[in-house]
């Protein structure tokens, strides 16, 4: 089974953004953070779709 969403940890693991980064992203309204009890999860689509709308490399 494909795992749905990440750990802030997991996040930055697999995305390569900083901590402060996802958490700027979410403060800024550009991912969405999930709680369950203490953990806060991002959906890995929303992790993606926010990848795929930063700005192309020059």
């Amino acid at each position: 089974m494909t795992k749905l969403a990440a750990t802030i940890s997991e996040s930055v693991e697999m995305s390569g953004l900083s901590r402060s980064a996802i958490y700027r992203a979410a403060r800024d309204g550009k991912l969405t953070l999930r709680k369950n009890g203490k953990r806060s999860l991002i959906l890995i689509s929303e992790l993606q779709d926010f990848l795929k709308s930063l700005p192309a490399a020059a």
